[in-house]
């Protein structure tokens, strides 16, 4: 795929600079290679980052589609919830991540699903990615919908579109929340000025909504549970953190300190799932059981235990 520029009225402006301005979908280092493997050509000539544009110049980009890798089944273990011809739905480890991507090729939750269900998965997001119609954080655990087919994943796409599937979360957050329930409706997009995070403050910012509900309060910190209407990325992590209740253990949204030994990632769990099923057109709902480290540290804190940093 190749892109062409005519310049008109940047006169005199770096053409790395220029290319990024012009291809907001690259990242100004994926210009600054493009130019250094002779990709970016100026009236029929490669150019170096620094040249600077003449007006009337010619560009070309030659933008070249990356090679998607093979993705191997692995035997890894499954916490299967629930499994029939179309869905399966998985109870995700805390660590593990949903699919590959740079720094994580393998030892993924596809990669152990591509060995346990064969060529039944479904192809609509491809092949990185076959048979995932939603993700959850590497950090957070809990129960995952997997379609097997593309007509299962068609109708769960939809619902998810339409908000209709019942999502209800667990989480500690830092803090103690004073009403008992409450709803943070706040569009989230990506951080205005750090590239890693969300937040409710993004220029074009998508309609957010999640509902709280406090289940314990334990001083210095609160268990709740949050029922999600819209599905943004870390749209909880970002809710809370927004309102003066970062998660526990999120480095990225709050403390960059965890004052709980050996805490790894936020401390968040997926813990309900329901949806109307795509073939049998009834209601299914399963639950995935708190991991043994969410248990742990509910019980330390309810007696109050001498485990923090």
């Amino acid at each position: 795929m190749n892109e062409y520029f005519t310049v008109e009225t940047e006169e005199g402006i770096r053409i790395d600079k220029y290319l990024a301005l012009n291809l907001p979908d690259l990242s100004r280092s994926h210009v600054q290679k493009l130019i250094r493997d002779d990709l970016v050509i100026v009236n029929k000539k490669p150019v170096k980052a620094n040249y600077r544009l003449s007006l009337y110049d010619q560009i070309e980009v030659v933008i070249q589609e990356p090679e998607e890798p093979e993705i191997l089944p692995e035997n890894l273990p499954l916490d299967i919830l629930y499994e029939d011809s179309d869905v399966i739905i998985v109870n995700k480890p805390k660590q593990m991540v949903v699919h590959p991507a740079p720094g994580h090729p393998s030892g993924t939750l596809v990669n152990a699903l591509m060995y346990h269900c064969g060529k039944e998965l479904s192809g609509i997001n491809g092949v990185m990615r076959p048979g995932i119609v939603h993700r959850i954080d590497m950090d957070t655990t809990g129960s995952l919908l997997v379609c097997k087919n593309d007509m299962a994943h068609q109708k769960l796409a939809e619902q998810l579109k339409e908000h209709s599937i019942t999502r209800i979360y667990k989480a500690v957050v830092h803090g103690n929340i004073k009403e008992d329930e409450g709803t943070v409706n706040a569009p989230i997009g990506r951080h205005p000025t750090d590239r890693r995070k969300m937040s409710i403050h993004a220029k074009q910012g998508r309609s957010a909504i999640t509902h709280f509900q406090v289940l314990e309060r334990f001083g210095e910190f609160t268990y709740i549970q949050c029922r999600l209407e819209t599905g943004r990325t870390h749209q909880i992590r970002v809710h809370m953190a927004s309102i003066g209740h970062p998660l526990l253990g999120d480095a990225v949204y709050g403390p960059a300190r965890c004052p709980v030994k050996g805490l790894q990632g936020q401390t968040l769990h997926a813990g309900t799932l329901g949806f109307m099923h795509p073939r049998t057109e009834e209601y299914l709902e399963v639950q995935a059981p708190l991991p043994d480290y969410f248990v742990d540290l509910l019980q330390k804190l309810s007696c109050k235990s001498s485990f923090f940093n």
